[in-house]
């Protein structure tokens, strides 16, 4: 009778483990073979141009030891004191020039001329498919769906649970025009009840024109895709962004490469990158890139301004929290990039205002 009730309770728990992997907030999945037409889909998955391994292991860094270290992170990796964000009124935005709000991590708003780019947004307060793991900083929340505007253009890099948020999107989608993507996002999408008509998926190299005036490109990235086991089933893009004369770069996600200085250079130069510069680990060195690195992609991609990104809002690696700017600016010291350092909420306004102070030092 024991060992009936004991594997009784095995097959319930399998049961459970199954219907929950199924449940929306994972999305859904391409049908095997549907972006075979794609000259970056081989072999059953999408790949990176460079040969890219998403955990490298050594002596020093096995997988059970990096998850052993990921569950005992250091206190450091998240401030002790909430940060020091500033509340805009987004729906009143209205200068001389292209305005950015950035929200934390890799999201922000771009707005000009009344027309609305949100990219990325991440509003639950969690990166996780669990309600656990993954909260926002303290202070780092504080805006949500309800305070964006109406959004013409949404763009979604990739489907990591940082960059592609069930329950924002579920709330935010009745609110935007258009979505613009990479391949296999637009399943995540449709099972959360996104209109298709919206949607716009792209390959590396795509270009959609919305306007004489706003035109996007694809471009590649090294990085990879994912939201359960089954890997690189979609696919993570870069964006470049011609904005009514102004030309950005949106990284999302990526490992240093070749392909910024080969491929993205192409494209300049740039008026602003929003590049990555946190999150790095000795167990991924090639999907994330260190804030020395992110100064180097800058500089192949001859950007004017760079505005350091995918930090200040979650740990999601073992490094202290502030540690990515601060190394980044201490890299720049010989260089003289132009940073900004917007705090969560402050608005950087194109060729007028960029913040530069180091509000983390007050924390």
């Amino acid at each position: 009778m024991a060992w009936f009730i004991f594997f009784g309770i095995i097959i319930l728990i399998v049961i459970s483990v199954l219907l929950f992997l199924k449940s929306a907030v994972f999305g859904a999945l391409p049908p095997e073979g549907r972006y075979s037409a794609s000259p970056n889909y081989k072999n059953g998955a999408f790949r990176n141009l460079e040969v890219t391994q998403m955990m490298v292991h050594s002596n020093n860094m096995t997988l059970l030891g990096a998850l052993w270290k990921f569950l005992n992170k250091p206190e450091d990796t998240s401030p002790q004191k909430a940060l020091p964000t500033i509340k805009t009124d987004l729906k009143k935005l209205d200068y001389d020039a292209p305005a950015i709000v950035w929200f934390g991590h890799s999201s922000y708003l771009i707005s000009y001329k009344k027309v609305n780019v949100l990219v990325d947004p991440v509003f639950s307060g969690r990166v996780s498919p669990v309600p656990v793991g993954g909260k926002a900083f303290k202070g780092a929340d504080v805006y949500n769906v309800d305070d964006m505007p109406d959004i013409d253009i949404l763009v979604l890099t990739h489907d990591h649970y940082d960059h592609l948020d069930y329950k924002t999107i579920k709330k935010l989608h009745p609110r935007v025009k258009k979505i613009i993507t990479s391949l296999g996002v637009s399943y995540h999408l449709r099972r959360w009840g996104v209109d298709e008509n919206k949607i716009i998926e792209t390959d590396w190299n795509d270009t959609v024109k919305i306007s004489d005036d706003i035109k996007f490109t694809a471009l590649t990235g090294r990085h990879f895709s994912g939201r359960q086991f089954k890997r690189n089933q979609t696919l993570w893009n870069s964006f470049v962004m011609n904005f009514f004369g102004y030309r950005f770069y949106l990284g999302g996600d990526s490992g240093y490469g070749k392909h910024f200085k080969e491929i993205i250079f192409k494209y300049g130069p740039f008026d602003i990158a929003l590049i990555e510069c946190a999150q790095y680990g000795e167990g991924w060195p090639l999907i994330h890139m260190t804030p020395e690195q992110c100064l180097q992609a800058a500089i192949d991609i001859n950007t004017k301004v760079l505005l350091p990104v995918h930090w200040a809002k979650f740990a999601l690696a073992l490094h202290p929290w502030d540690e990515p700017i601060d190394r980044l600016l201490k890299a720049n010291e010989n260089v003289k990039m132009e940073i900004t350092t917007p705090r969560i909420g402050e608005v950087v306004v194109m060729n007028k205002d960029l913040p530069k102070s180091k509000w983390w030092e007050t924390i």
